[in-house]
């Protein structure tokens, strides 16, 4: 089995976010499997090796360079990132989707959800495709106070706040429009901003979750990579209105596990919120399903499926470096050319005169 490095621009001050949290939650757990680093490109820091010293260092034609499997994951930089590392084992692990670059043949992909496996389904159909879903630390699965027994805390005024929002990525309808008018309706509503300590605290204060990230990743022009607070608000026994798009579908449907957000109009939205608050017990989802979900969610599953992957990923490199070529999908020019022959050939045998007219 090779060796991991998880390729991060740098683990501190305004590069942390949520695929790096990601990142580094996968290399913590991959550790007690298998050599695992995490490696640096875009800023040094003086406990992690930094990737362009690695690499002069490492020769290409050097052995190690052969025992070592590079996981990349940065969206934008992902292109110049896979031609630094051309010649060497690297696979993708794919969070958010769109970013319209294609992969070289042969590069494997470690998809967090099912909609950013389709996508490279679609555009690496010839890649080796894996399914690596996120999750959630293990504080919200031994914290998270969420009533086995729906009928427990289902009552109004059981948590401090009625209705819980956090303003990244949210949208100007639920800022502008929905919350005002929620506290017209005199629900104590919270807007988190900011850092906190110990958000499995905050989420258990709350009883209602919003989250509206449609038109955030729309603008963006990339897709929801995952989506982990509106589970980390299941964990909690809130109740979740959300946004439906990209991966949040992965794991949320209409009226069941959430209840879609902006739904029609603005006082459908108030008057459901509204008696979400007033009885939470009937909106929230069965204890068994919640439970399936936070399971498929948990670490020892996220374990679990790399290990799976990275066996499979091992074998094919070790097919590839014994000089078995990879498979490459067509280009899409020879797609709409073969499409366009095959219509014009059907075309003119169907003008072309019969015999014995």
């Amino acid at each position: 089995m090779r060796s991991l490095r998880f390729l991060v621009p740098g683990t501190s001050g305004r590069l942390r976010s949520g695929g790096l949290l990601v990142e580094l939650q996968t290399a913590r757990l991959l550790r007690e499997f298998v050599p695992t680093e995490v490696v640096t490109y875009r800023r040094r820091e003086r406990e992690r090796p930094f990737l362009a010293d690695l690499l002069r260092a490492e020769p290409l034609s050097g052995p190690a360079a052969r025992q070592v499997l590079w996981i990349v994951n940065w969206g934008f930089e992902v292109p110049r990132q896979l031609r630094a590392l051309r010649g060497r084992p690297v696979a993708y692990h794919a969070h958010s989707s769109g970013y319209g670059f294609r992969l070289p043949p042969g590069v494997p992909v470690l998809a967090a959800s099912r909609n950013t496996l389709g996508y490279w389904g679609q555009w690496a159909s010839r890649n080796p495709l894996f399914l690596v879903p996120n999750a959630l630390e293990p504080m919200w699965h031994q914290r998270g106070d969420r009533p086995l027994n729906l009928g427990a805390q289902s009552g109004p005024g059981s948590r401090p706040i009625d209705v819980l929002v956090q303003r990244r990525k949210s949208s100007a309808y639920l800022l502008e429009c929905l919350v005002p008018a929620l506290r017209a309706r005199g629900l104590a509503v919270t807007v988190q901003d900011g850092w906190v300590d110990d958000l499995v605290d905050l989420f258990n204060s709350a009883t209602v979750v919003l989250y509206d990230s449609a038109d955030h990743w729309r603008v963006s022009s990339v897709s929801e990579g995952f989506g982990l607070p509106p589970l980390e608000a299941l964990a909690c026994g809130c109740v979740v209105f959300s946004s439906f798009n990209h991966a949040l579908a992965d794991s949320l449907d209409p009226g069941g596990m959430a209840h879609q957000l902006g739904a029609g109009t603005l006082a459908v939205d108030v008057e459901r919120i509204g008696a979400a608050v007033a009885d939470p017990g009937g909106w929230r989802p069965s204890a068994r399903r919640l439970e399936a979900l936070l399971h498929e969610h948990s670490e020892p599953r996220l374990r679990d499926s790399w290990c799976q992957a990275l066996e499979a990923i091992n074998a094919h490199f070790d097919r590839l470096e014994a000089g078995e070529p990879p498979l490459r999908a067509p280009p899409l020019v020879a797609l709409r050319w073969r499409r366009w022959r095959g219509r014009l050939s059907r075309l003119l045998a169907a003008g072309a005169p019969r015999r014995g007219a």
